[in-house]
């Protein structure tokens, strides 16, 4: 998004507007933090997705190396073994010579000793690898608690956001049929609603049937303040041609979505830090600007939740 196109736009706006500058520059001021609020909470989602991928590679490695260190072991063990068994029989050539060659003796006596040598060498190097085995045996357990865990609160986090999915499906069953859909993907809840729904054409103020619905969505947000809320605003590809106090389609978005984010903050239980306000203008289209049909609906309000990952990245922390 150029948001230096945004600004200017809204610049323009200020000048031609009935609002006063010590209001707007607040807004503006609010729109800024809110913004970088939003791609910092995207940068992480997006880190934490690639730590878990390398945390998942380095448990393979781990694998891997636990895996090649018991071959090793055995190894060892079948060596030794061997050398044991070739010392038995030494021993017994040695007990029947005993009475027979002093020179066999003497020479049995100092492979005896070169097997005992290396059988202590062999029960050594065993050893070694025993505690090494053992050290990678307990890190890999370690790491495969952690990211148990991590798996657990992932899948924890999804079935809350699926769960909030189907509360606000309740919460807006009427308008089903009226241009919004309710949807869960990527580990988010979008609400798209068709400007037929919110807004006149070439206006940014929400109907009364609008603001019904996003009161009661309002309400189900008003629930769950751990949830992050982004509301983007989308217009087709027809240029704006309405009053002198819109600078285009750009500025048109950004004002629906800040009159939606307005009419949440009328709800006293959300937190105004979890909310952003975007414009989009006609630059992520969902259908063909060609038709009617599908310049509907492109014009339309995305609210996408997104949850807090904290606690993953606590964990994360902790690896």
């Amino acid at each position: 998004m150029n948001y230096r196109l945004v600004v200017s736009a809204l610049s323009i706006v200020v000048a031609t507007s009935c609002v006063a500058p010590g209001v707007y520059k607040d807004l503006e001021a609010r729109h800024e933090v809110l913004k970088q609020e939003n791609k910092s909470l995207m940068d992480e989602n997006s880190e934490l997705f690639d730590k878990k991928a390398q945390l998942e590679s380095d448990l393979d490695a781990l694998n891997k190396n636990y895996n090649e260190t018991v071959a090793e072991r055995d190894k060892l063990q079948n060596d030794y073994n061997a050398l044991k068994s070739n010392y038995d029989n030494l021993q017994t050539s040695y007990d029947a010579l005993e009475k027979n060659s002093s020179a066999s003796i003497a020479k049995n006596v100092q492979q005896n000793r070169e097997l005992l040598a290396q059988l202590e060498a062999k029960e050594q190097a065993l050893a070694v690898e025993n505690t090494r085995l053992e050290e990678l045996k307990k890190e890999l357990e370690s790491r495969s608690q952690r990211v148990a865990e991590l798996e657990r609160v992932i899948a924890q986090k999804d079935a809350s956001m699926h769960a909030l999915k189907d509360a606000i499906s309740r919460a807006l069953t009427d308008f089903e049929g009226k241009g919004l859909t309710v949807e869960q993907r990527n580990g988010k809840v979008y609400i798209s609603m068709e400007n037929k729904l919110l807004f006149g054409s070439g206006s940014w103020a929400v109907g009364t049937e609008g603001r019904r619905a996003v009161n009661q969505l309002g309400t189900v947000l008003s629930e769950n303040p751990d949830i992050a809320v982004l509301i983007e605003g989308h217009t087709d590809n027809v240029p704006y041609k309405g009053s002198g106090q819109l600078s285009g389609n750009w500025d048109l978005s950004t004002k629906r979505a800040t009159a939606i984010v307005n009419i949440l903050r009328e709800n006293k239980d959300i937190h105004p830090v979890n909310l952003t306000a975007a414009g989009r203008g006609e630059f992520a289209p969902i259908a063909s600007n060609t038709t009617a049909e599908g310049r509907a609906k492109n014009r339309r309000i995305e609210v996408i939740l997104t949850p807090k990952l904290d606690e993953i990245s606590k964990i994360l922390n902790d690896i």
